[in-house]
Parts: structure tokens; C-alpha cells; sequence
């Protein structure tokens, strides 16, 4: 998964390294290093500190592209592009792309494209963008919700155990038969019937048992019964429900000169839109 909190630069440079290296793979690209710690050596004898570079081959030459990444507020302006553009020169690399958070100015643009430089526009996906594509659906909607009011047993002899404190995960009711039925079973058969009436009805039910017992596994107590009474209601609430897709859009890659879009799903899937 590639989202992983809120995205800075660091992550910016290590999202376009993965994003070049899956595209690339098919066709041969490697990664050659990104980061900090990629340098070349120019022929002036200046070290020139490279995002991300890649390397391809056609069986008889190298060509490299250095890539600069540019997580800024700002557009990219034709200064950035011709800074580019004198590091290839000095490197000796084949060719230079710059990718911008937020696009590039119209003069970056005419001089990237007068020097041969690629210009790429990565960004979170936003607005209008979002036609037809799979995103987090809000919908508004009623939740009913049964719920238990007052629960009434039935126990044989009442000065014995009546009052007592108990935990429902705890509780079982043991049958004529002998089976052992958890207490849980009985309020979840009760909660079906109150799924059937009209909200805010009060309802009532019981449930006879005969020669039955109920069991209290925490202090190990055990009194006869005759029956248990449910009351309750079908309540009514209103809530927003979010659906969430499996794997959400979340970037979108455009080529300024190459006119090819892509878009970047949270868990890395990358795909192109097709016209």
C-alpha cells in the first residue's frame, strides 16, 4: 500500500521512483539510485544530486533520464526548467523530467519544451477528476435499531436469587432436555420480533420453560425458572453511512507533451485512462 498518513516530499520522491520503476519494467528501465545519496559527476567536476534516475538500453547504448521532483506550492517556472537542464548537460545524462505537485508556468513550459525536458504534473486527484471513477460513497440513511428495555425472570423461588447481579455472556439457560442454551439466544430471538412491528411501538414477549434452570457461570449459581419476559422497542436513527472501495484512486499522473494520463490507486495499482 502505498498511502501511508499525509504525503510530503520524501514520499513524493520515493511515489515517483515507484511509479517510473512499475511503468518501466516492461520495458527495461531500471532504477539506478534516488534520493539523497544519488550523485553524478559532472564534467565540470561538480556533484549533482538527482531525485530519481533511471537507465535503459536498446541492446547497444545506455540512456539515462535524471528525474527532479518538485513537491512545492508553487508552479515550476522556466529558472527550475533551465537548472534542469544544465545538470543533464554537465551529467552527461540523456534527458531530464521534472514532476510538480502543482503544474508549471507558462514560461516553464515553453522552455522545457524548447530544451527537450519532459514535464510531468502528479497530484492528489481533486474535483471533477473524480467523474467516473471509484471514490468514498456518503449516503444518508435510517439505521433501526432494536433494543432491550427491562428483562423479567420468572424464578421459582424469588427470595433465593432475585436481585442478583449477572453477566449475560455468562448466563446459560439449561432446558428439560438437558441442553445448555446461552441467555444471548433469547434477546437475539427477541430483537428479530421487535424488527417486525412499527418504531417506537413498546412491545412485550415471554418465553415459557418449563423445568428449566438458569445458570450463572461467574459464581457457579444455579436457580430454577419458568420463563423469561423481554420488553422492548424498535428504535429509529438517522446516520451517514460511508462506503469505502476496496482500493481507492488516489493520484493522478499527467504528461504534459506526451498528453497521457494515469492514475495511482492507494495500494500502487497504476493505470492509464484510455480516450
Amino acid at each position: 500500500m502505498l498511502k501511508n498518513g499525509s504525503l510530503d516530499w520524501k514520499k513524493y520522491e520515493y511515489i515517483t521512483k515507484y511509479i517510473y520503476e512499475t511503468l518501466g519494467r516492461e520495458s527495461g528501465v531500471n532504477i539506478e539510485g534516488y534520493g539523497n545519496n544519488c550523485r553524478v559527476k559532472g564534467i565540470s567536476g561538480v556533484n549533482h544530486q538527482i531525485d530519481v534516475l533511471t537507465s535503459h538500453s536498446d541492446g547497444i547504448h545506455i540512456y539515462k533520464t535524471a528525474i527532479e521532483c518538485k513537491y512545492w506550492k508553487d508552479k515550476i517556472n522556466k529558472d527550475i526548467v533551465m537548472k534542469v537542464s544544465e545538470i543533464i548537460k554537465d551529467a552527461g545524462i540523456n534527458k531530464g523530467v521534472i514532476v510538480s505537485k502543482n503544474g508549471f508556468t507558462e514560461d516553464g513550459i515553453s522552455f522545457a519544451k524548447y530544451r527537450n525536458i519532459g514535464l510531468v504534473e502528479l497530484r492528489e486527484i481533486e474535483g471533477k477528476e473524480w467523474n467516473g471513477r471509484k471514490r468514498i460513497f456518503d449516503i444518508k440513511t435510517w439505521i433501526h435499531r432494536p433494543e432491550i428495555l427491562r428483562t423479567a425472570i420468572d424464578i421459582v423461588d424469588k427470595n433465593k436469587k432475585e436481585g442478583e447481579d449477572v453477566k449475560i455472556d455468562k448466563v446459560k439457560i439449561k432446558l428439560s432436555d438437558g441442553n445448555e442454551v446461552p441467555f444471548s439466544n433469547y434477546m437475539t430471538t427477541f430483537k428479530k420480533e421487535l424488527h417486525k412491528l412499527d418504531c417506537w411501538q413498546i412491545f412485550s414477549k415471554g418465553y415459557k420453560l418449563d423445568e428449566a434452570f438458569l445458570i450463572n457461570e461467574s459464581n457457579n449459581s444455579k436457580v430454577k425458572i419458568r420463563g423469561i419476559i423481554f420488553t422492548g422497542v424498535l428504535t429509529k436513527l438517522k446516520s451517514n453511512l460511508k462506503f469505502y472501495p476496496v482500493d481507492q484512486i488516489w493520484l493522478i499522473m499527467k504528461s504534459i507533451f506526451e498528453d497521457r494520463t494515469f492514475t495511482i490507486s492507494v495500494k500502487g495499482i497504476i493505470r492509464e485512462d484510455k480516450n
